[in-house]
């Protein structure tokens, strides 16, 4: 926790860092999404002719105010008894012209809901499959409140993009095209005086826009950040006030939240003064053109209607600017948050090369095993031969350290030289100062990361040979810190064994000693948990977690801090079951407790990632080592 509050406050005294995350690759983003977007291809183009039309009804719409003017009012000024069925006629098409572009706009905007509501689904899918089979060190160096943010704020731009950005930069860019060739059409000089102007706007929204998306970008970076230091502090928050840390994590969020409101400040503050900044532009362009208009009518070398159609378009022209420049910045927000969600869907998975898998086995009168369809109670390694047949060797527990290294990182090594064997049945303790290397014996077990030298073996066979869910399969584990999840105490258990039944179940939670406390909650193993199990204690939270490890029935167990959590009584009665759950398994059992790894057929004690003492307990306490002096000193490691 201390650790988590230190890197998210920031430096004293230095300058912020000015420097911006930027699309990388915005031509390769955009080419990717597209190919998200052409699973609704009968769909897009149709959202184009929409968009077609809704631009150009407003450019033709426009047009005719020329011929209202000029053959009808004008006309019809001081008449008597004016003739009006042409007026209404016209009138009558205009408004046709207005509708057909009023439900163009309304079909496209739908559509256009459904491919980006569709897209984000696929996006949202895509990305959490790939997630969940990332290593563990991709999540060890990542805050959840990270990986959250791909989830909610970048998803959230990238829908606003495809949902109206797109569509409005189109529309734009179309009506900008008509209105311009319309003004072409109707007084090349006015249209001259017009570009003048048009070019001073478009060096505005480029200087302007320009830092607007710089600081848009990293108002998502601050919002990410702010929110992984919210959830580790919310995850943690007993731990907050035990150590009386309230004060000292409002700095570290105050500091967070600054960082966030300097970002969204600066972003929002050029983002609202472009719009003032283009509007008053625009009136200058319209007084301009309306001067010279007016003084071209004068002259006899332009017609009102033409002059009145003009003046529309001119201020018609920069609603279009406008749009695009603010859809400028959304979209490039957008494409940085696809950027980040496309990053941790490239991120490389879990390297698995094994071809060994399990299954279930039938052994004949002369004891060799061969593959069958059901359950039997016998499981086997399927390993692939040279010659395309197969062996099979029987899963038994039999797991060897050979000179094992390891570093998480490269100039720092965690485990040096490492050996040791566990046979079949065996329970193996491993003991030692915290940062010893004790956890990371089990990771390199279990394959959540790889070996740098050596090797392990399991029945045998190099673990790098097996499958990785095969062999995960074949352990169990119970953590130090435990996790369930929001259902109820039947399923939660269930999760170590997704086909147990409900006597399997209640077996298991039996073994564990779980059961009578179970039976005493409101609706026994029907109990709802939510957050985390916050309405059990954290015995009883570890209970369910061994009973979740035991209705797996796996040949080895591995316990890292099993019985941290509970009193002597309970660790007691779960002692008790695991002595019947441990019987003919092969056990690991990392413990501070020393008490606890007594009865172990061996115990290493393990310091700086070397193991310095290994032998029995009464082999250890006679050598007046290490263990000695942690056994008889306070029965805890320090």
């Amino acid at each position: 926790m201390a650790r988590g509050l230190k890197a998210a406050l920031p430096n004293k005294g230095g300058k912020k860092e000015a420097k911006f995350d930027k699309p990388q690759n915005i031509k390769a983003t955009l080419k990717r999404l597209l190919r998200y977007m052409l699973a609704y291809r009968w769909q897009l183009p149709v959202v184009a002719i929409c968009v077609i039309i809704s631009a150009l009804s407003g450019v033709a719409g426009t047009y005719f105010i020329r011929p209202l003017i000029n053959d009808y009012i004008v006309p019809l000024i001081g008449q008597q008894s004016p003739d009006l069925s042409g007026f209404i006629s016209l009138i009558l098409t205009v408004a046709a012209i207005y509708a057909a572009g009023v439900l163009a706009t309304w079909a496209y905007q739908r559509i256009m809901l459904n491919i980006s509501t569709g897209v984000l689904k696929k996006v949202r899918i895509e990305m959490y499959q790939h997630m969940i089979h990332l290593p563990l060190k991709y999540h060890d160096s990542h805050t959840h409140g990270e990986l959250m943010s791909r989830y909610s704020n970048d998803t959230d731009t990238l829908r606003e993009m495809m949902s109206q950005g797109v569509t409005q930069l189109f529309s734009g860019a179309l009506t900008l095209i008509g209105v311009f060739t319309m003004m072409l059409v109707l007084s090349p000089l006015l249209t001259a005086l017009v570009v003048v102007m048009l070019v001073v706007m478009v060096l505005a929204v480029k200087k302007i826009g320009g830092r607007s998306a710089g600081y848009f970008i990293r108002q998502q970076r601050e919002l990410g950040r702010l929110n992984g230091y919210i959830e580790e502090m919310t995850s943690g928050v007993k731990v907050v006030k035990v150590f009386c840390h309230e004060d000292k994590s409002k700095e570290g969020f105050d500091a967070l939240n600054s960082d966030l409101r300097e970002a969204a400040k600066n972003a929002n503050t050029y983002a609202n003064v472009l719009m003032p900044v283009m509007n008053n532009l625009s009136y200058v362009n319209y007084a301009l053109v309306a001067a010279v208009g007016a003084a071209l009518v004068i002259g006899g070398r332009f017609d009102l209607g033409g002059i009145g159609s003009f003046l529309q378009y001119t201020r018609n022209l920069s609603q279009p600017i406008s749009s695009i420049s603010q859809q400028f910045n959304s979209i490039l927000n957008a494409l940085a948050g696809a950027e980040r969600i496309f990053n941790l869907i490239d991120e490389p998975l879990e390297v698995d090369n094994g071809q060994t898998s399990l299954v279930n086995a039938v052994e004949d009168a002369d004891g060799q095993l061969s593959e069958t369809d059901h359950h039997t109670g016998i499981w086997a390694w399927k390993r692939p031969l040279e010659d395309g047949g197969y062996q099979y060797v029987r899963l038994r527990g039999d797991v060897r350290f050979n000179h094992v290294s390891f570093s998480y990182t490269p100039e720092k090594e965690v485990l040096h030289d490492i050996s040791f064997y566990a046979k079949p049945g065996q329970k193996i303790a491993l003991v030692g100062s915290t940062g010893a290397g004790k956890t990371t014996i089990t990771n390199l077990l279990t394959r959540f990361y790889d070996i740098n030298e050596g090797s392990i073996t399991y029945d045998g066979i190099d673990i790098r040979d097996i499958n990785k869910q095969q062999l995960r399969s074949s352990l169990a584990m119970v953590l130090q810190d435990t996790h369930l999840f929001t259902g109820t105490v039947r399923e939660n258990i269930r999760y170590g064994n997704l086909q147990a039944s409900d006597a399997e179940i209640e077996e298991a939670a039996r073994l564990a000693n779980a059961d009578y406390f179970i039976r005493h909650l409101k609706d026994g193993y029907d109990t709802l948990i939510t957050e985390d199990g916050a309405n059990l204690s954290a015995g009883q939270r570890q209970l369910l977690a061994i009973a979740r490890a035991a209705v797996n029935n796996p040949p080895v167990l591995i316990l890292d801090e099993a019985t941290s959590s509970v009193d002597t009584r309970t660790e007691a009665l779960i002692e008790q079951g695991m002595d019947k759950l441990m019987e003919g398994r092969t056990v690991f059992v990392i413990a501070h407790r020393l008490s606890t790894v007594r009865n172990a057929n061996a115990i290493m004690v393990i310091e700086n990632g070397r193991i310095i003492e290994r032998g029995d307990h009464e082999d250890l306490l006679s050598q007046h080592g290490r263990y000695y002096q942690l056994y008889t000193g306070s029965f805890e490691m320090e």
